[in-house]
């Protein structure tokens, strides 16, 4: 018997991977989710999410993208890796997302390619969106600058792009260094941690959803765990997890106790 039978459960509940089957529905995430689609269907031109690691942006990015319908929509994720990329890199990685092909193509042609694939999309009557996760890393104002001019390809009547832009909250210090950009940014919302109660609330979501009603945790645990993470979806779920093999190993009887959290946490050098 392996960890998950265990427990009865047919997945993995707290894997930190951002699968969208487990996104939790709350009143923070969900007005982010409102004010982001808004922002992309009314072509506000730029929109900004921040959050502190592991707050949930990846998974909201992911929701969004999955929830704009393909005939209305052209919509793009991108994320960014580090933070030594340019402009050159940028245009270009944009570009491909909507299928322009750019081989050697200088700058100045890409965007020129790029733009004439807009105004084709609008053209259809569809909309034109790019959602960068980790947006926090285009730290160079030259990066900035050139989103600040896509920003600028536009019809008499509306925008041919908007941006969404996921990053933690230097992010806001990024976009400040470009005031003609950060006087752009339309929409912006920021994830907070959870409190106990949703982080309780939060945990029996993603068991439900991989399988069980059975009461994992006791009370007392799952206080433990919110004291332990301070709220931050991620680290709940690593705890959780720790905590669901760590009970396996030791043959814990349910609900896990405190104690095993106290153990994990220790591991894990949260204490």
């Amino acid at each position: 018997m392996d960890h998950l039978s265990y427990y009865g459960l047919s997945q993995e509940p707290f894997s930190i991977v951002p699968h969208t089957k487990f996104y939790y529905h709350n009143e923070q995430h969900d007005r982010a989710h409102m004010y982001l689609m808004r922002a992309i269907e009314g072509m506000k031109g730029l929109a900004v999410l921040v959050g502190g690691i592991g707050a949930g942006k990846s998974l909201l990015a992911r929701r969004i993208l999955e929830n704009l319908p393909e005939e209305r929509f052209e919509v793009a994720l991108l994320v960014v890796l580090h933070s030594d990329v340019d402009s050159h890199w940028l245009i270009r990685r944009i570009a491909e997302q909507f299928g322009v092909e750019t081989g050697n193509l200088s700058k100045v042609d890409i965007i020129g390619k790029l733009y004439a694939k807009l105004y084709h999309i609008a053209e259809e009557g569809r909309r034109a969106a790019i959602l960068i996760d980790e947006a926090h890393m285009l730290r160079g104002q030259d990066l900035l600058e050139e989103l600040r001019g896509l920003l600028n390809l536009e019809l008499p009547d509306r925008k041919l792009i908007s941006f969404v832009l996921f990053g933690m909250p230097e992010l806001d210090d990024v976009l400040a260094r470009e005031p003609a950009l950060n006087q752009r940014t339309a929409v912006r919302y920021e994830l907070k941690p959870f409190s106990a109660d949703m982080t309780a609330d939060y945990i029996q979501f993603r068991l439900f959803h991989a399988g069980t009603e059975q009461e994992i945790f006791s009370e007392e645990a799952l206080l433990k765990i919110w004291k332990y993470s301070q709220g931050v979806p991620r680290l709940i779920n690593v705890i959780c997890d720790n905590a669901l093999f760590e009970g396996f190993v030791r043959k814990s009887p349910l609900p896990i106790p405190q104690e095993i959290i106290d153990s994990v946490a220790e591991d894990l050098r949260l204490k």
